[in-house]
């Protein structure tokens, strides 16, 4: 059974992540994906580790399942050619840095009347208007200018980054979204569109109650560590073996809490009362809670808290993630099969939809430009001449 977007063309102009994770969702929900890259080196992230066999597995995870023509966009006929693929293409994705593609004569001005139905999607560190629309940008910049940074870790920590690249991730899943929204309603209307998004944007965007809590506060939000600013307790705690987590999220749940404990001490003090109280008192709770914690396992106390009803789960490391029988139960674990690398675990595809068929596998990442000669005979119609010529001309890889 066909995915939700068979039959949509998407044109890959994107590197490294925010673009090629953003693609790399609609290709998991049926796109066929055309990945356009530089002769020679490809997309930077094909440079980055983890190495196996000195092949980029970073790079492997992103892209699989996608095509790749290999045209270099400063020579006049690979431009020429690009115009041509935008033309037979339902969407374009890029993440240059804003000016880009106007300088190579490929901006939206002239792709949408190329093709007016096109669209036009650019994911950028800080979007294509603004002061700093054109300043470049990585992940851990705008971690830090958006307030991320700010907010996490431990109240005595320097600045921390997230673990992993929230930047480029929420840019790329904001990205998504918009462009299935207008092709939706290109639907309706006929014509395509531009989407600008902004890694900073996105920032801000997730911060949550942050901002509201600085207008009430009056006083900007400072790291926690694992424990929620407005829910008490909502947090970790070191149990005698290993780390779990607890998430009280009402006072019904604290009374269940609590007699799940057997600490009707703990409920009948004032000072605990209401989540309100619970949170303005954490420094007199979390120690109590702490010592009671470290008398058992981690294990033992999920299984006490989860029986009661008490929202509970195991702090896991990476290792242990790839071995949940939850998410292997909802096929979250993947495979790829790369000739020159042999078998490698990935993620799998976190929607989930009733006509959208599951897999255990995905295809590998292609080779540079491997799918040049397909793509240019099958989407463009031409010829084993002009494609030699194409190539004689330097445009292709």
């Amino acid at each position: 059974m066909p995915g939700p977007l068979e039959g949509v063309r998407v044109l890959d102009l994107t590197r490294v992540l925010a673009g090629p994770f953003c693609t790399m969702m609609m290709a998991d929900l049926g796109a066929e994906v055309v990945k356009v890259e530089v002769p020679g080196t490809g997309d930077d992230s094909r440079g980055f580790g983890p190495f196996k066999d000195g092949k980029s597995l970073y790079y492997i995870t992103i892209n699989r399942g996608k095509k790749s023509v290999a045209l270099d966009l400063k020579k006049e006929e690979g431009r020429a050619l690009l115009l041509k693929l935008a033309r037979k293409s339902d969407i374009l994705v890029e993440n240059f840095r804003p000016g880009t593609m106007e300088k190579l004569g490929l901006g939206w001005d002239v792709l949408k009347k190329e093709n007016p139905r096109l669209i036009y999607a650019a994911v950028s560190g800080f979007g294509h208007s603004g002061p700093d629309s054109r300043k470049p940008a990585y992940d851990i910049l705008v971690q830090a200018r958006g307030g991320m940074m700010s907010i996490t870790g431990w109240p005595s920590s320097p600045p921390t980054r997230v673990g992993m690249s929230t930047g480029d991730i929420t840019a790329a899943l904001f990205g998504a979204s918009g462009i299935l929204a207008a092709l939706y309603e290109r639907e309706k209307t006929g014509t395509g569109q531009k989407v600008d998004v902004a890694m900073l944007d996105c920032q801000l965007a997730i911060l949550e109650n942050a901002l509201v809590r600085y207008q009430v506060e009056g006083k900007a939000p400072a790291p926690l560590g694992t424990r929620h600013p407005t829910i008490t307790p909502f947090q970790a705690f070191r149990a005698s073996d290993a780390w779990f987590v607890v998430a009280v999220g009402n006072d019904s749940l604290w009374k269940t809490f609590c007699d799940a404990l057997d600490r009707p001490d703990l409920l009948a003090d004032p000072r605990f009362a209401t989540n309100g109280d619970r949170t303005k008192n954490i420094a007199d709770l979390s120690p109590e809670l702490e010592r009671v914690f470290a008398r058992r396992k981690a294990a033992e106390w999920i299984a006490l808290l989860e029986g009661a009803g008490v929202p509970s789960a195991p702090v896991n490391s990476v290792d242990k993630v790839m071995q949940d029988p939850q998410l292997l139960a909802r096929n979250m674990l993947v495979t790829v099969e790369d000739r020159d690398v042999g078998t490698v675990t990935i993620p799998g595809n976190p929607i989930k939809m009733e006509r959208l068929p599951e897999s255990g596998s995905r295809p590998p990442a292609p080779d540079i430009g491997q799918d040049t000669v397909e793509v240019l005979e099958g989407v463009l119609g031409l010829g084993a001449a002009e494609i030699e010529a194409l190539k004689a001309a330097g445009a292709l890889g």
